[in-house]
């Protein structure tokens, strides 16, 4: 449901960006640094962290935007639609799973998080900056999905897949697709 009367019908984040582009491009340039650059979880791992946290929000455009890329990625779709329709079913590695658990449960239930959540995330062989990159995307996405169904953002990639210029990429083509995004937001802004 649009809620901001001055944006398209349906109404992309590029729309709201445009229309309110103040602050966007630091926060594109952070979303490439989390997202793109080397860690401890690859690439597609943080982006199907991205794409869990969104679905768990029902943030459609988000989860639907993410999972493109986390395909580009090389996450199996099968898998990320198992793992929506049922984590603790859903054909995820084992080293993953802590990981999962324990973002789904910040997602959800922050103050509940206890040593046992981050022991387990260690005992799975991840270390205190897998961990921290994992909170990290969980907290970034918890955002992007509340200034998504704040707004109004209506875009479903679902009823339009190939209109993500992801898709159909590869990885080296989206080494940097938040900043580009960014740049593109702040030049379409000027007009």
């Amino acid at each position: 449901m649009l809620l901001l009367p001055s944006l398209p019908n349906p109404a992309h984040l590029k729309d709201l960006y445009v229309r309110f582009p103040q602050n966007v491009r630091p926060l594109m340039d952070y979303t490439d640094g989390l997202l793109r650059s080397e860690g401890e979880l690859s690439v597609g791992e943080r982006e199907l962290i991205a794409t869990y946290v969104s679905a768990l929000n029902a943030c459609t455009f988000c989860a639907g935007a993410h999972r493109i890329y986390a395909e580009v990625f090389g996450i199996d779709v099968a898998l990320i639609d198992a793992l929506i329709d049922n984590p603790d079913s859903a054909p995820v590695d084992e080293r993953l799973r802590p990981v999962l658990a324990y973002v789904a449960k910040l997602n959800t239930l922050p103050s509940r998080l206890v040593q046992a959540d981050a022991q387990a995330v260690y005992d799975a062989g991840w270390s205190e900056a897998a961990l921290y990159e994992a909170v990290q995307v969980c907290a970034l996405f918890n955002m992007m999905n509340r200034i998504i169904e704040g707004t109004g953002v209506n875009f479903d990639y679902a009823e339009a897949p190939g209109g993500h210029p992801a898709a159909g990429s590869t990885p080296e083509e989206q080494a940097r697709s938040y900043g580009a995004f960014g740049e593109m937001v702040e030049a379409m802004a000027r007009g």
